[in-house]
């Protein structure tokens, strides 16, 4: 099978080819025979019944500072390539909501990876309150007062905002920190987005464990290990990523969310447990697919890619 991939991501020049899902992904589909396109959100639009990105046709290969090569810009109509590929990174702001919107015009004839639609209704802090018994004791609220009673249930705390990402604004409450106040009215200054509060989980110095689900199914896993002195497991701030396994509540975990997943067309998913508790599940633009090869786990885009073109298969089968 032969496909048109469009790739809606940030720029390829700034990647790390070493870390990049998408980058592997990229080079599965081309060693697969698939032709593929390059466009950013920005590039995307509407017009008179058409979803249409500025693209431009992209080779990859795995060469630092040479591992692209684009084509001249053309105006490519989405409805004519066979996937694409939504894999900007956060932050999810009306930008990311919109370009939902607007793929979502093309879905399923042109099959869109995650499943536009689905990853508008599923941000990933309150997509994973549908499973409440999985996660560890949750409040999502704006109010100081709601807060401070959560704090004082339950002393060590995490708060964070609801539609951050990497672990920026992520913040470890003591029971004696005084900051708490301060911390809420800063975040009401900056956003009008209510916040994520959960109970401490001290079993982060042990590790985030970062599964990766392929249609539903647990394919793979890294521990991501917090850096001395810091609560955030995030390699972007500092964690080290270890080999793991899955443990039977990891795995109780993915069997309670992976058919929900599945049929909302989430294909590429990643979820991040901390001492058998569910915090999130990532369905924009997920990572670890190199991390998890390079600890001697699987090559899991080529698992993604199993997934995608079945799912196309079926479409033009139907």
């Amino acid at each position: 099978m032969s496909l048109s991939v469009a790739i809606q991501m940030d720029p390829i020049d700034r990647v790390d080819i070493n870390a990049d899902s998408t980058f592997v992904l990229a080079l599965e589909a081309e060693a697969r025979g698939h032709r593929l396109w390059h466009y950013g959100p920005a590039d995307l639009g509407y017009r008179e019944g058409r979803v249409r990105a500025r693209a431009r046709p992209l080779t990859v290969r795995r060469q630092v500072g040479d591992h692209f090569t684009l084509g001249e810009a053309t105006v490519l109509d989405l409805a004519e390539v066979d996937v694409v590929l939504m894999r900007q990174d956060p932050p999810f702001d009306m930008s990311y909501i919109t370009a939902t919107h607007i793929l979502e015009q093309i879905h399923p004839d042109t099959l869109v990876v995650n499943d536009p639609a689905e990853v508008r209704n599923a941000p990933e802090k309150l997509f994973v309150c549908r499973w409440p018994a999985l996660m560890p004791p949750t409040l999502i609220s704006a109010d100081l007062a709601e807060i401070k009673d959560f704090r004082a249930e339950h002393r060590d705390i995490i708060v964070k905002p609801l539609f951050g990402n990497g672990g920026a604004g992520v913040f470890h409450v003591k029971p004696d920190d005084e900051n708490l106040g301060a911390l809420v009215e800063m975040f009401a200054s900056i956003s009008r987005e209510p916040l994520m509060v959960q109970r401490y989980l001290p079993e982060i110095k042990a590790g985030d464990k970062r599964i990766i689900l392929v249609d539903g199914e647990p394919m793979g896993a890294i521990n991501r290990i917090p850096a001395a002195g810091e609560a955030r497991s995030n390699m972007h701030v500092g964690g080290r990523p270890a080999a793991t396994t899955l443990s039977a509540r990891d795995r109780e975990i993915c069997a309670a969310i992976g058919p929900e997943l599945r049929a909302r067309g989430l294909v590429f998913v990643g979820i991040d447990v901390i001492g058998g508790w569910l915090t999130e599940i990532n369905v924009t633009s997920p990572t670890g697919l190199q991390e998890v090869a390079r600890l001697g786990g699987p090559r899991l885009e080529s698992a993604i890619w199993d997934a995608i073109e079945a799912r196309v298969a079926a479409r033009r089968a139907a």
